[in-house]
């Protein structure tokens, strides 16, 4: 039966299909939606780790027991799990072993544009990387197989373009594959330095003979489209569908992106007039070509940065020029939502004039105006790191220093960073933003919301005995939508000369919208002093008579902004 996907879905199918048995990843967009679609299907182990490294190792341990496991994550998830899986190159596999990484060029939802192309390069593990949903499905069923047959773990390389758009996929069985008998095996699987070197030696082999068996099309995944052979174009991805609707040039599809085949290439290049290779970002396929002596081009009409498209092609390839938006329309910058509980913990960081280091979450957008309250933000966990760093440095702005960070992401990576503030005697204030869910990428439960990712009941991560474990003796809890609460414990934190944590606690709006009834300005009383504005609420609004008023479609009755009015003039409709 053919049903329309989006890639996510049909990676999830496909790897049903191929009968995996555990599947372990961490949230990240524009990968989340894989794990969630696959804890759909029945048979199959689920799960939201902690963060990916623990993802990639519960896949690892599944894939040397036997049976054929998955982790998902988005690029800079990879950073996380590059320990296992440079070692787990190393090892092989037992049962088949898949990674999907989710790239984000243009940066859609992320605060880099990395390629993680170079990971299959440097890992020395295949990497296979498909045009739309059809070929999503199909490549994650020949991932596994390939995996097995080639004794290595294999990554699949989405973009968000394939990630997120809907094509035509068929829906086949399930292919029930039995667990592998696992066999102890210390020179494989223990990577002790004497072991490792003798494995390193087996990884160059097994390169070599994909390489081979790619060339001589035993491994049938690249194909060639003659049409115009005065232009060849060299492109994988998402790309191929860009060039093929805006060229009418002959084109090289890769479907295996690392290792590739220079020899076919090569062969092509003879067979064409000029070639050139369309890639995003860096110019992985471009500069292997050229270092084989292959004579070509791309990055000096397409750039290194963002995404491309129909349009862009057209305008860089063929000099086109291409109807572009109206540059007058307003900038419509994402805000937190209506009721967000970080917005008020934000007010009062502003109004202590603090020094905030920030994290990965919704609630880096309070960096923004009129917020304006946060100072840096580098990667998930890192704002505990910075903190005590500005705290060693003496800094004058150490005094008023607070890092932030979410429930889900101080147990993804900020735990490490509070031990080692506590063990290095630091005076560290951090706020951990507990909002009972992971809100950025689509409200997805976590060790602290004492459920697992189908729903069901499980232990609920204490965080308040967690800190007092690493060592924390100064831990308060405030509700997040009390902002003088926040400000006396934020003073009464960072007045302290050790490390000390406070929990803003209060459920993200949008989990429960049973909304309480919204509030409303009494143009009486108002004074249109915009207090009120200071807030950030999108329910809030400016109007051109100077006054304001609260939008009751957007108001979710949390009554925030009635601490900011010092005339009384919000009131909630009876």
């Amino acid at each position: 039966m053919k049903r329309l996907m989006i890639g996510n879905e049909s990676i999830a199918r496909g790897a049903y299909e191929a009968g995996v048995k555990v599947v372990s990843s961490y949230p990240g967009t524009p990968s989340t939606e894989i794990t969630e679609f696959i804890a759909k299907y029945d048979g199959i182990h689920v799960e939201w780790a902690p963060n990916e490294k623990v993802g990639l190792e519960v896949a690892i341990g599944a894939s040397i027991a036997g049976a054929r496991a998955m982790s998902c994550m988005k690029h800079v998830g990879v950073n996380v799990a590059a320990d296992p899986l440079f070692t787990s190159a190393y090892t092989g596999v037992n049962g088949g072993l898949v990674l999907v990484v989710a790239d984000d060029p243009a940066m859609h939802s992320s605060q880099n544009e990395q390629d993680s192309r170079f990971y299959a390069r440097s890992a020395h593990v295949p990497m296979l990387e498909p045009s739309d949903s059809a070929e999503a499905k199909k490549y994650i069923k020949l991932a596994f197989y390939l995996s097995e047959k080639y004794d290595t773990p294999v990554m699949i390389r989405l973009t968000t373009r394939v990630a997120h758009s809907q094509s035509l996929v068929d829906e086949e069985s399930r292919n029930n594959i039995e667990l592998k008998e696992y066999k102890k095996d210390v020179s494989k699987f223990v990577m002790m330095p004497v072991m490792a070197r003798g494995r390193h030696i087996v990884v160059e082999q097994r390169e070599k003979k994909l390489l081979n068996d790619l060339e001589n099309n035993e491994i049938n995944v690249n194909r060639i489209e003659y049409r115009d052979k005065k232009v060849g174009i060299v492109c994988s991805g998402v790309t191929y569908q860009y060039v093929k609707e805006a060229t009418n040039a002959s084109i090289f599809k890769l479907g295996m992106v690392y290792p590739i085949p220079t020899k076919q290439i090569s062969e092509f290049a003879k067979s064409v007039d000029e070639l050139i290779v369309i890639e995003e970002l860096e110019p992985f396929f471009e500069n292997q070509l050229k270092a084989h002596g292959i004579k070509c081009h791309g990055k000096s009409i397409t750039g290194l940065q963002g995404e491309l498209s129909t349009g862009a092609i057209l305008e860089k390839y063929l000099g086109k020029t291409i109807n572009k938006p109206n540059k007058n329309l307003p900038n419509r910058p994402p805000v937190m939502c209506a009721g967000c509980p970080h917005r008020s913990v934000f007010y009062a960081l502003n109004r202590l004039k603090c020094t905030v280091t920030g994290d990965i979450g919704c609630y880096t957008l309070a960096a923004n105006y009129p917020l304006n309250a946060i100072d840096a933000v580098v990667c998930m966990g890192a704002s505990v790191g910075m903190a005590h760093g500005f705290d060693k440095a003496k800094s004058e702005k150490s005094k008023n220093l607070v890092a932030v960070i979410g429930d889900s992401t101080f147990v993804h990576s900020g735990i490490t960073g509070v031990i080692n503030s506590v063990y290095n005697n630091g005076s560290s204030t951090i706020i951990i933003l507990d909002n009972s869910t992971t809100g950025m990428t689509g409200h997805q439960d976590n060790p602290t919301t004492g459920k697992n990712i189908k729903g069901e009941p499980t232990y609920k991560l204490d965080l308040e005995m967690l800190l007092k474990a690493c060592g924390v003796e100064h831990v308060l809890v405030v509700d997040s939508y009390d902002i003088l609460a926040v400000k006396n414990a934020v003073k009464e934190a960072i007045s302290k000369d050790e490390v000390s944590v406070i929990i803003a606690r209060r459920p993200c709006a949008l989990l429960n919208r049973n909304y309480p009834k919204p509030y409303y300005v009494n143009q009486e009383t108002c004074k249109k002093c915009k207090a009120c504005l200071q807030i950030g609420c999108p329910a809030i609004e400016n109007l051109e008579n100077n006054g304001v008023r609260i939008n009751p479609e957007l108001c979710v009755g949390c009554g925030v902004c009635t601490q900011l009015c010092k005339f009384n003039s919000i009131l909630q409709e009876v």
